[in-house]
């Protein structure tokens, strides 16, 4: 509680009673947490934070969504040709590797079908019909590459 700063009231103070803080909490500095400078950097922390979430999200959507749909779909399907061609089911399959992006580097499509065809090569079934398919699907894709990152 607070302390009567005199017994009896001064002409000048007309007729009024001052009030001092206690010696305690005028000695102790201000709450950190009240104070103002702490206020307006939790404040910029907090705007930081939301800057960062907003960065995130912009990361994630630079990926061109209708593209890796494509390209899901594409590997999909080329998942569910391979078990035909072979016979069996995917976990039974031999490793066999169809990089859809290697293929899409190649420089003309007589590259294609021969790496297709080293691929498939344990392959005791024809091949010449999956691989015309899978030419025919990759026509007009583009390699995916890792996004941009912006400079901040």
């Amino acid at each position: 509680m607070s302390a009567v700063s005199g017994t009896e009231p001064s002409p000048a103070a007309g007729g009024r009673v001052f009030f001092q803080t206690p010696l305690a909490a005028a000695s102790a500095p201000a709450s950190r947490e009240d104070s103002p400078q702490v206020m307006v950097a939790a404040a910029q922390q907090h705007k930081q934070q939301q800057q960062r979430r907003q960065q995130q999200g912009k990361v994630t959507v630079k990926y061109d969504r209708k593209e890796l749909r494509k390209r899901l779909v594409l590997e999909e399907w080329i998942v569910e040709q391979l078990s035909e061609l072979y016979g069996c089911e995917e976990e039974e399959m031999p490793e066999v590797e169809i990089d859809i992006d290697d293929l899409l580097e190649a420089s003309s499509e007589e590259e294609r079908v021969v790496k297709l065809q080293e691929s498939l090569v344990d392959c005791y079934k024809p091949t010449e019909e999956f691989i015309n398919q899978l030419l025919s699907r990759i026509r007009g894709m583009r390699k995916l590459s890792p996004p941009q990152k912006k400079d901040i």
